[in-house]
């Protein structure tokens, strides 16, 4: 990686961690771009070429665990159906859980569940509007994110092996 990109990771880590430090105390719409750069230690041009406004940090964010969710697989490739896949996303849930339950507890679960549904839409592929099988989707990320919340909120005290294995068997999904 040069060390262009590199500098931009990084200028982006601190944004995003900043957002999220100053969320712990004030709502996202009362913290303003002048106390999020100074927070962050970067200039207010860094911000602007990275996001558009505070909510986007939160959506670049999420789109950037779910490509390094991909590793490089083609969305298309994914069965999400499977123990393997369920066991893959409480992994990233556990290793990102500070961020997606700090996004829960600050009112952009929306946001959270708005992303992973497209994300999964695409490893769907083609459905038909009109098709009610389409609602599998919503149905498996809603159960999927409110689990792995839960689980995170409790402290993450069970194994990802467990909690993939409840999760499977609630969904009828076979451990093979």
């Amino acid at each position: 990686m040069d060390k262009r990109t590199q500098a931009k990771l990084k200028v982006k880590k601190q944004i995003t961690d900043a957002l999220f430090a100053l969320m712990h105390d004030k709502r996202i719409e009362d913290i303003t771009v002048t106390e999020l750069i100074r927070t962050a230690g970067v200039a207010r041009s860094s911000f602007y070429r990275n996001y558009t406004s505070k909510p986007q940090v939160l959506t670049a964010l999420t789109e950037d665990i779910l490509r390094r969710f991909l590793d490089g697989r083609d969305a298309a490739e994914i069965d999400c159906m499977t123990y393997s896949h369920v066991r893959h996303s409480f992994e990233f849930f556990k290793e990102y859980g500070k961020y997606a339950l700090d996004m829960y507890r600050s009112g952009f679960a929306a946001l959270l569940i708005d992303e992973l549904n497209k994300f999964h839409e695409a490893v769907a592929g083609e459905m038909s509007a009109k098709s009610v099988d389409r609602y599998t989707v919503y149905m498996y990320i809603g159960a999927m994110v409110d689990t792995a919340l839960k689980w995170l909120e409790c402290g993450a005290q069970e194994s990802v092996d467990d909690i993939a294995a409840v999760f499977c068997e609630f969904m009828g999904i076979e451990m093979a």
